[in-house]
C-alpha cells in the first residue's frame, strides 16, 4: 500500500506521522507532493536574501485545547533538547515565559485601555447569548452582523476577540459561535491572554522542522516543485475511488497510477494561497488565485460531486477574506526597549497589542527572542498585522495595501508616538494574503467536505476546509484533527481520536464567563 499526500502543509505532515505511528505504515511508502520549495504550508518562517526575516503569521496554542496537536507532538523529538518531545519542550518554554498582557488595547491617545470589563450593554449580552445558543441549522450561512447590533462592535470584548482570532463582522455567525463555545474558558481571561501558549521559535522552526526531520528519518519521500493538477476518479456503484494522479513537475507532466489499496490525502484550499511579499519601498503585489492555481484542483474534482464541497463559498470575495501582515527585523534594541517599557511586558510575555482607534486596526506582538533558529544575538524580530488594510491610515495618507515597509513603520510610530529613529536600522517586510480568513466566510453545512466523504473509498481531505463538528478553523489543531480522523477511518485504526474538550459544559467555566460578561 502507498499513501500520497497532495500539499506539504501541517495536515499532510501530521497525516503521514499518524500513518507511521498508529497504522505502522512504512515511511518509504508515503509520498508528499509540494509545489513550494519548503514544506509546512502556512506555518512558515524564512530568512530572506537581504538578511530580513519574514513570517506570514504566528499561531497561538493552548494546553487546555489542541488535543490532537499535543498528541502528535508528544511523539516528535525536539531538535535541540535530546530526550524531550516537541510537546515537552513547548510546555517547559511556556512555564519559563508565561503570558500576561498588560497592554492589550491602546487608544488614540496612547492610553492603555482598562480592559478589566468587557463593555457590554444589556442588549449586547442578550444578543450574544442568543447567538451562542442558536443551532447551526438556524444560523445557516448568516453573518455575525445579522445577530449582533452595531454598538456591540465597539465593545472592549469585540476588539480583543476580533484581533485575537482575526474575525471580521461580516464573517460566519456559525464560526463565531463555535469559537465562543470552544474557547469559553478563555473568555474570562481574554484581556491578559493568560491561556495562550507560544512555541520556542516560530512554528516553522519549532513544529515543522522537527516533524519533517522525523518523517525523513522514517523514509517519507518529499517531492517538491510538484503540483497535482488532476485526479482520475472512478465511480463504482456510487463509491468513488482515485485511480490516477496527474502531476506537473516544473512543467513536465507525469501520471501516477494507484493500486486498489493506495490512499490519497488532499489539502483542499489554502488560506495563504497567492500570498506576496513587499519591500521597504514597494507594497506586495496584488495576486489572486489565477496567479497561483492553489484552488484549481479542488474546483476540478468538486464539479458535479457535492460531497467534495463547494470551494466557491470560500474563494469568491478577496475583499472579505484578505489582510496584511508584516515582519520587522531590528538590528538596534531601541524599539524593543521602548515597547517593553511602554507595555510593561517583557518580549514574549505580552501577546498582541492592538491599536483600537487605528484605521487599519493594527496589532503587533513582540516574541521571545530569538524567534528563529540561528538568529544572531544582535537581531530582534517582531510581527504585526492589520484587519483593515484597504483603509487610509491615520499617519500615512494611503491604504496599507499600497504601502511599503517604511510607510508601515511610520504608521506604527504614529500610534505609539515614537520617534522614527527607533527603526533607523530596521527592515519591514509586508505580506499580502488574499485568502487568509477565507475559512471564516459564511457558508452552508455542505460547503465543506467531511475528512473522508461517505462516498469515498480512498480519498481524504485534510485542511482548514473540511467539516469537523465542534472544532474551530484557523488553528493548527483543525488540520491535525482532520488528518488524524482521516487516517484512523481509512486505516480502520482501533484507537479513539482525542475528543474535543468541552469547556463550555463546565459549570466553573460557565459561572466565570457569566461573571466576566457582567463585569
Amino acid at each position: 500500500m502507498k499513501a500520497y499526500f497532495i500539499g506539504g502543509g501541517i495536515g499532510s505532515l501530521a497525516g503521514a506521522a499518524f500513518l507511521i505511528r498508529d497504522a505502522q505504515q512504512a515511511g518509504r511508502d508515503i509520498v508528499i507532493y509540494e509545489a513550494q520549495p519548503l514544506v509546512g504550508g502556512s506555518l512558515d518562517g524564512t530568512l530572506l536574501a537581504n538578511g530580513a526575516y519574514s513570517l506570514r503569521g504566528g499561531r497561538m496554542l493552548t494546553t487546555d485545547h489542541y488535543e490532537c496537536t499535543w498528541d502528535l507532538l508528544s511523539s516528535i523529538p525536539s531538535l535541540e533538547h535530546p530526550g524531550l518531545s516537541v510537546r515537552e519542550e513547548t510546555i517547559a518554554f511556556n512555564l519559563e515565559n508565561p503570558a500576561h498582557s498588560k497592554a492589550r488595547l491602546v487608544d488614540r491617545n496612547r492610553f492603555k485601555v482598562d480592559v478589566s470589563h468587557m463593555g457590554f450593554s444589556a442588549r449586547d449580552r442578550l444578543e450574544l447569548l442568543r447567538l451562542t445558543e442558536a443551532s447551526e441549522e438556524t444560523l445557516g450561512n448568516s453573518r455575525i452582523t445579522d445577530w449582533l447590533s452595531p454598538k456591540f462592535f465597539e465593545s472592549n470584548f469585540w476588539y480583543m476577540w476580533q484581533t485575537t482570532f482575526a474575525f471580521q463582522p461580516w464573517h460566519s455567525a456559525v464560526e463565531l459561535k463555535r469559537y465562543l463555545h470552544r474557547f469559553m474558558n478563555e473568555f474570562p481571561r481574554i484581556e491578559t491572554l493568560a491561556g495562550v501558549k507560544r512555541t520556542v521559535y516560530n512554528q516553522y522552526d519549532a513544529i515543522v522542522r522537527p516533524l519533517a526531520d522525523w518523517l525523513k528519518r522514517q523514509g517519507v519521500q518529499f517531492v517538491r516543485g510538484t503540483r497535482v493538477t488532476d485526479m482520475a476518479i472512478e465511480n463504482e456503484d456510487g463509491r468513488l475511488r482515485v485511480r490516477q494522479l496527474v502531476l506537473d513537475r516544473d512543467g513536465r507532466i507525469a501520471n501516477v497510477r494507484l493500486e486498489d489499496g493506495d490512499l490519497v490525502f488532499f489539502q483542499n484550499g489554502s488560506m495563504t494561497d497567492a500570498s506576496s511579499l513587499g519591500t521597504m519601498t514597494e507594497p506586495p503585489p496584488h495576486l489572486t488565485k489565477k496567479d497561483s492555481q492553489g484552488w484549481a484542483l479542488w474546483e476540478t474534482i468538486a464539479k458535479e460531486r457535492p460531497e467534495f464541497g463547494n470551494p466557491a463559498a470560500f474563494n469568491s470575495s478577496i475583499p472579505d477574506s484578505y489582510w496584511l501582515s508584516f515582519t520587522v527585523t531590528c538590528r538596534d534594541p531601541l524599539f524593543f526597549d521602548r515597547m517593553e517599557a511602554f507595555s510593561g511586558n517583557r518580549a514574549g510575555t505580552g501577546g498582541l497589542v492592538t491599536f483600537k482607534d487605528s484605521n487599519w486596526l493594527m496589532s503587533v506582538v513582540l516574541y521571545h527572542q530569538p524567534h528563529f533558529a540561528g538568529q544572531p544575538k544582535n537581531v530582534q524580530v517582531f510581527w504585526g498585522y492589520a484587519l483593515h488594510p484597504d483603509r487610509v491610515g491615520n499617519f500615512v495618507a494611503k491604504p496599507m495595501s499600497d504601502c511599503g515597509g517604511a510607510e508601515i513603520l511610520k504608521e506604527l510610530c504614529g500610534h505609539l508616538n515614537f520617534d522614527a529613529g527607533v527603526f533607523e536600522d530596521a527592515i519591514c517586510v509586508p505580506c499580502r494574503m488574499p485568502y487568509i480568513t477565507s475559512m471564516f466566510m459564511p457558508r452552508n453545512l455542505t460547503d465543506r467536505p467531511l475528512p473522508v466523504p461517505n462516498s469515498s473509498v480512498n480519498l481524504a481531505f485534510v485542511s482548514q476546509f473540511v467539516e469537523i463538528p465542534d472544532d474551530v478553523v484557523f488553528t493548527v489543531e483543525y488540520s491535525v484533527r482532520a488528518a488524524q480522523m482521516a487516517v484512523y477511518r481509512l486505516m480502520k485504526i482501533d484507537r479513539p481520536v482525542p475528543p474535543v474538550t468541552r469547556h463550555d459544559k463546565s459549570l466553573a467555566v460557565i459561572f466565570a464567563t457569566l461573571e466576566k460578561a457582567f463585569a
